[in-house]
């Protein structure tokens, strides 16, 4: 399964996603990160997308949309939004079932790496 993963301006929050990458085995694992925010060194193999999450929802959608169609092989990818805020986490759900593809939101706990859905 592939791991879709925003990085929004709230570093104190990456530790969530470094968690989920290190943790766990993934087929691919791709990170959309606000072009604001500061620079992110995964310490796996990661495709980082840069996006402007200064656009409008829609726009920001669209844009997320176009650069994952053809990064994504699956029916189903694993989903984390404990980074970002509301509208980077509305544009990017939006743009994933757009695709469409089915997402399993996915959270790392004191119990490991769980899903949610």
């Amino acid at each position: 399964m592939e791991l879709v993963a925003f990085l929004g301006a709230d570093k104190e929050n990456w530790g969530q996603i470094v968690a989920l990458i290190n943790r766990a085995e993934w087929d691919k694992i791709i990170l959309i990160k606000n072009k604001n925010s500061e620079s992110f060194t995964p310490s796996k193999n990661c495709e980082i997308i840069d996006v402007n999450s200064d656009r409008p929802l829609v726009e920001l959608k669209n844009e997320i949309m176009g650069k994952l169609k053809e990064r994504l092989g699956g029916f189903e990818a694993a989903l984390s939004i404990a980074s970002g805020n509301g509208k980077e986490h509305m544009a990017l759900i939006s743009a994933l079932l757009s695709i469409p593809v089915g997402i399993r939101l996915v959270v790392f706990t004191k119990e490991g790496i769980e899903f949610v859905n």
